[in-house]
């Protein structure tokens, strides 16, 4: 495969490199983690089960409150975070949410992020630039 690049809106924090865990599903902090085991909590989450420390979360939207914010951040002090966020939108609290933990976040992408990239693919998430690149399909 030749690498595949793929345009989002400029995004928060550091260029990171890592392996994807992709859903379609959407996302909450506080409802669909275990943020003490690093594992999607959620019985009825596509991701149900499977470990997110240290690897690229890819999906649909953001959701819930204020709290993801400090969750964010707490899981990043933890090490119980996800290497960065791909969403294909993101709301505002997530977004001050990532910018606070210094965690990786792209949105608004060019395409549905979430059938772009499927779990398992290596992937570079450039923020500063709003870029994804496809390194290796799983």
């Amino acid at each position: 495969m030749s690498e595949k690049i793929i345009k989002g809106h400029i995004g928060i924090g550091p260029t990171v490199e890592g392996i994807a865990l992709a859903a379609a599903d959407n996302f909450s902090t506080r409802y669909d983690l275990d943020r003490d085991r690093g594992i999607v909590s959620r019985p009825s989450h596509k991701l149900y089960g499977d470990n997110y420390v240290g690897r690229i979360l890819v999906l649909n939207a953001a959701k819930g409150g204020v709290a993801s914010a400090w969750m964010l951040r707490e899981m990043v002090q933890k090490e119980k975070a996800p290497l960065g966020l791909l969403l294909n939108d993101a709301n505002p609290v997530m977004a001050q949410g990532a910018a606070f933990a210094q965690l990786p976040l792209i949105d608004r992408f060019e395409t549905d992020i979430t059938a772009a990239i499927k779990s398992g693919d290596r992937i570079v998430v450039d923020p500063a630039r709003g870029l994804v690149r496809i390194l290796a399909s799983a």
